[in-house]
């Protein structure tokens, strides 16, 4: 009897850069794969599906492929189970910091875990932004306004990461999971 576990790929590198997918496209491309009950939220790249693949690593590199060549470019894919995402959210890792005008609560999901020498929690020199934790799978960052502006840096993670990372807010990463369980 296969099981069929429900991910969420959280894509980086769509809809932005003047790289755009519809959505409709995007859910074709994930269907053409064999995937089941394929949904999508918002245009930044979140998508749900249905699989029995047991293996997540040569999924994710299948996914990454198959988008590369539609689209002609890479779209680095960080795949979670549904019950990853709830458990990361049901942990608050954002625990007694309140989202506000002139603070963001991001997830920055990850496709390798943060270097062994990252200090956390980190204050970037500026105070633009700040790594309250990680652990595998995510990091929890605080970004505060300055001068109007949203200051977090291509090199989030330093020089030292050599992996991919996309950001969704904290109450966009609760709208997607339940998006997801709905599908």
């Amino acid at each position: 009897m296969t099981t069929t576990t429900r991910y969420i790929a959280f894509l980086r590198a769509v809809n932005v850069g003047g790289r755009t997918v519809k959505m409709e496209r995007l859910r074709a491309l994930f269907t053409e794969l064999g995937l089941a009950d394929v949904g999508s939220y918002i245009q930044s790249g979140n998508v749900f599906f249905g699989t029995g693949e047991p293996d997540r690593a040569a999924l994710t590199l299948r996914i990454e492929e198959h988008l590369a060549e539609a689209l002609g470019y890479p779209v680095p894919v960080m795949l979670r189970t549904v019950d990853e995402v709830a458990a990361l959210l049901a942990a608050e890792p954002f625990a007694g910091i309140e989202a506000a005008p002139d603070v963001r609560l991001v997830v920055e999901f990850l496709s390798e875990p943060l270097p062994a020498d990252f200090p956390i929690p980190y204050t970037s020199p500026k105070g633009g932004y700040e790594v309250i934790g990680a652990d595998a799978g995510a990091a929890y960052v605080v970004i505060h306004l300055q001068d109007g502006r949203w200051r977090t840096g291509s090199k989030l993670f330093g020089p030292s990461y050599r992996g991919s990372a996309t950001a969704r807010f904290l109450h966009t990463t609760a709208k997607i999971l339940a998006a997801a369980g709905k599908a």
